[in-house]
């Protein structure tokens, strides 16, 4: 019994001419190796999905040109037949996609010009800046300004005690001209020097403390001032209580009823005469003066 094999074809399959030929129908090279006068232009630019056909020419034309070369549309224009209006759009396409990017620069002479720089390839330029040391914006190469350190808070932060550390931070130039602060800093520092105030210190005395023996170099001087708040804090006086006040002396008076001198706020009669006549006690001149 013969075994029939399920995978091979029924029938033999005819091969259509110009269907299955890859390069039938389709474009052919004829290329030949450049040695001289040639311009290598990016498939990312000559087969660009979004530009128009005169961008992409126009574009491939430039980045052949020499540098120095001219590139303006009234240039442009002279040299192909599309006229400025078109011109003008393709290079406008062309700035959209960072092919080419226009800068004014003032010549030594005084006179304000356009420099039109081609880029080969659109991005670069920044990628590579922001991958490699060497080349990075100097924005990034500056170090992060440090926080300033915590100064310590008044238990009661009234306005009128915080404006008066603030006056206190913005004299302290007048002293050293190095402790010239922002007011950033000062807005930061005031509610230290504030709790120094509620603890009884004197402006003075917080001045003096803030700027006696500054180092010289001085780098950070409202980060020198935060530790100085800090490190050197007084602390809170003890509560006393308010003194009693003083016993009030009356005037001497002279009493109606004995003529003996007594002190009182006003004249009458002194305690014994007042405690006799409540008791219904008959009292005369000389018994008074004899008790």
């Amino acid at each position: 019994m013969d075994i029939q094999n399920p995978s091979a074809p029924s029938r033999a399959q005819s091969r259509i001419a110009g269907k299955n030929h890859p390069h039938a129908g389709g474009l052919e090279h004829d290329h030949t190796r450049h040695a001289t006068r040639f311009t290598v232009i990016g498939n990312h630019l000559a087969q660009h999905p979004s530009l128009s056909g005169l961008a992409i020419g126009l574009g491939c034309h430039i980045q052949s040109l020499p540098k120095g070369a001219r590139v303006d549309i009234k240039t442009l224009a002279a040299r192909f037949p599309e006229g400025t209006t078109r011109i003008a759009a393709a290079l406008r396409e062309l700035e959209t996609h960072g092919y080419l990017r226009r800068e004014r620069k003032r010549t030594p002479g005084g006179r304000i010009v356009t420099r039109t720089i081609s880029c080969n390839q659109p991005g670069h330029q920044r990628r590579a800046a922001e991958e490699h040391g060497p080349t990075r914006p100097k924005r990034q190469q500056e170090p992060r300004k440090k926080a300033l350190p915590a100064v310590p808070q008044p238990s009661y932060p009234h306005p009128t005690l915080l404006q008066q550390a603030t006056d206190l931070l913005a004299g302290l130039r007048r002293h050293d001209s190095r402790l010239l602060l922002s007011t950033c800093d000062t807005a930061h520092l005031a509610p230290g020097v504030a709790a120094w105030l509620e603890r009884e210190v004197t402006s003075t005395a917080v001045r003096q403390a803030l700027t006696t023996d500054l180092p010289d170099p001085l780098c950070r001087p409202a980060a020198l001032l935060a530790h100085r708040l800090t490190a050197q804090l007084p602390p809170l006086l003890p509560y006393r209580a308010p003194a009693a006040p003083p016993p009030v002396q009356h005037p001497l008076q002279t009493c109606d009823g004995c003529e003996r001198a007594f002190r009182a706020p006003a004249p009458g009669r002194c305690r014994d005469c007042r405690t006799d006549s409540a008791g219904n006690l008959p009292l005369s001149l000389g018994d008074c003066r004899a008790g």
